[in-house]
């Protein structure tokens, strides 16, 4: 039993002083045998040199079965506080929670009362074990027997032990019956409605509490952020911001991921800015997400910086970094960076992989992601998933290989979903492949049969070959299907406030003027030789007038007028928009850039553009 000499203990084993010393501080397993040992050759009671309440945590895992017996065999009249002890470490571990009730249930043999702790423990070994709510309710039974309701945090641990299982009836019966609820009561109903993704009736229980503290704010703020409602998050972090609570290290990752969404650099500088003042300043999951953030802003070279300046990455830093330079058509940068990555002995996993084949994919390196690809499996041993055959399928038709990505995806080893089949039916939009495109729209009628994008976009492979009854065949068929095309919507955050413009607007207050800028500048544009392309106007209207005054009211081209009319000479533009970027937009944005001397970044549906000098990042090529 011992693993160290008894001497070493400097105790002598014959003639030891009366009385012993106080109670020791038990230092490790190998401590507590020795000591064991010795008040079993004095015949010592164990109590009286070793607390028992150290012993579980002491020797969990390994040797928590040594410290069990201790318990049984050295405690005749064992104490609830001792069992208490053992339950909590047992409990605080998922891996052993189903031991804990084992523990729990051979307490209630001995007949040894529980107290309001005892049951919260066994509670919350019931949270972390399959069917577990079965065993809540008989514990739920005897506090009710036992008259704990009133202890609030026990009521609270049932709530949540109900709350996890979806028990959301009992959760909600227990709550509403408590007489008295504390913070963390209203918490957790707000975290396991967030849970369930019901943000409506989150935000009620948030909107009732009495008093909130951060843990609340967060709740509710990452709870809008996964509800895909970043403006909802942001408006509600400014609030928490003007009453004086201060966001934490959660709060900062939720807020950053609604700035990434919406793309409000200004907020999100401001927050990151706050987190490095911060003590969790240089938190690898902050500094990934302010990664992210700046790169779906529009700020790689702030992203890269930043990357470059960590101390520690991790393999979600490395990817985020190869998947912006990808979104931002920077492929080659994104390629050397994987290469540095797995020279460093940087294990990549598949969200790697889906940046670098992004990366091929936005540069048209056919060849340079079929080996990628090949390498994923084996080298890396991973399994493609479906993302991994769209980026496949997506570079092979950008490329105008339409022939060889249906061939791809027929030979696929698990089913195409709509994004494999609309990867294709974008490639038979840009090549003008209308046999691929009805092909691809077969299967995407069945697999997302409400999306409008497929729709509008074989309407304009349609109109593009002249094909006009075809085209009036789609628009029937999307009436008939009540199937909505969605509006394309651009926006441009200016002096901390977001504003929208929708395709064919004229309602906003500044309209008159934005289209006079818009006409100054076309005047400027036609001088140099622009030609408004109005093939993108997939109407069958012969006046080539009307088709030029659909086509200015593109809703990034009011976003750009605006932003130009409302933002200091000299400053970057940045517009975000649901759509990918017509042609025409595109050619238009690339002298403008030049026009102006500014530049110009959108962010569309795919990728990011960046207009400077007269180019585009994308080398034309999206």
């Amino acid at each position: 039993m011992l693993s160290l000499p008894l001497s070493s203990l400097q105790f002598p084993t014959q003639n030891l002083p009366s009385p012993l010393p106080s109670k020791t501080t038990i230092t490790s397993p190998s401590h507590l045998k020795q000591l064991h040992s010795l008040l079993i050759k004095t015949n010592t009671p164990l109590p009286t040199l070793i607390p028992f309440t150290q012993i579980p945590s002491l020797c969990f895992p390994s040797h928590f079965h040594y410290a069990h017996k201790i318990l049984c065999l050295h405690s005749p009249k064992p104490e609830i506080l001792h069992w208490n002890s053992y339950l909590n470490t047992l409990s605080s571990n998922p891996s052993s929670s189903l031991e804990a009730l084992r523990l729990f249930s051979c307490l209630r043999e001995l007949d040894l009362l529980p107290n309001s702790f005892t049951l919260s423990f066994a509670l919350k070994a019931c949270s972390q074990i399959p069917d577990g709510i079965f065993i809540g309710r008989c514990i739920h039974s005897l506090i009710v027997k036992l008259e704990y309701q009133s202890e609030v945090f026990l009521v609270n641990t049932l709530v949540n032990m109900y709350s996890r299982y979806g028990g959301e009836d009992d959760a909600l019966l227990v709550f509403d019956k408590m007489a008295i609820r504390d913070v963390v009561s209203w918490n957790i109903m707000i975290t396991h409605f967030v849970k369930k993704g019901e943000i409506v009736l989150a935000r009620d229980f948030f909107d009732k509490m009495p008093d909130k503290n951060i843990r609340s704010w967060t709740a509710m703020i990452a709870g809008y952020v996964q509800a895909k409602k970043a403006k909802d998050a942001i408006e509600l972090f400014r609030e928490m911001e003007e009453i004086g609570v201060r966001a934490n290290e959660v709060t900062v990752v939720a807020i950053l991921a609604a700035c990434a969404d919406l793309g409000d650099l200004e907020l999100g500088k401001r927050v990151h800015e706050y987190s490095k003042r911060s003590r969790f300043g240089n938190n690898v999951r902050v500094q990934n997400t302010a990664i992210d953030m700046y790169i779906k802003c529009g700020c790689v070279e702030l992203a890269r910086n930043m990357f470059d300046e960590m101390t520690e990455r991790t393999v979600v830093s490395w990817s985020a970094m190869i998947c912006g330079h990808a979104m931002h058509g920077q492929g080659e940068e994104a390629v050397k960076l994987f290469k540095t990555m797995t020279q460093l002995g940087v294990q990549p996993n598949g969200v790697t992989f889906i940046g670098i084949l992004h990366a091929c994919s936005h540069i048209g390196s056919v060849d340079e992601a079929w080996k990628f690809f090949t390498k994923m499996t084996e080298e890396y041993d991973i399994v493609p998933e479906i993302e991994h055959y769209g980026c496949m399928v997506d570079l092979l038709s950008r490329a105008g290989q339409l022939d060889e990505a249906l061939d791809f995806i027929n030979t696929m080893p698990i089913k195409p979903n709509s994004i494999v089949w609309g990867a294709l039916l974008g490639g038979a939009r840009v090549h003008k492949r209308v046999d691929i495109g009805e092909e691809a729209i077969r299967h995407l009628r069945k697999l997302d049969p409400l999306n409008d994008g497929y729709y509008v976009v074989l309407s304009n492979i349609y109109a593009e070959a002249d094909r006009w009854g075809d085209v009036a065949k789609i628009r029937m068929s999307m009436k008939n299907c009540g199937v909505r095309k969605t509006p394309g919507w651009s926006t441009i955050t200016v002096n901390g406030e977001t504003h929208e413009f929708v395709a064919g607007q004229i309602g906003h207050p500044r309209m008159e003027e934005i289209c006079k800028k818009w006409e100054e500048l076309v005047k400027k544009m036609r001088a140099r030789g622009y030609t408004p392309d109005t093939s993108v106007v997939m109407l069958d209207i012969e006046d080539e007038g009307e088709k030029e005054k659909i086509l200015f009211r593109h809703s990034e081209k009011l976003a750009l007028a605006f932003g130009l009319m409302s933002t200091p000479p000299g400053s970057v533009i940045r517009i975000m928009k649901n759509l990918r970027v017509c042609s025409d937009c595109h050619k238009a944005f690339k002298l403008i850039s030049e026009i102006v001397g500014r530049e110009i970044v959108v962010r569309d549906r795919n990728r990011f553009h960046c207009f400077r000098d007269g180019s585009c990042s994308c080398k034309d090529y999206w």
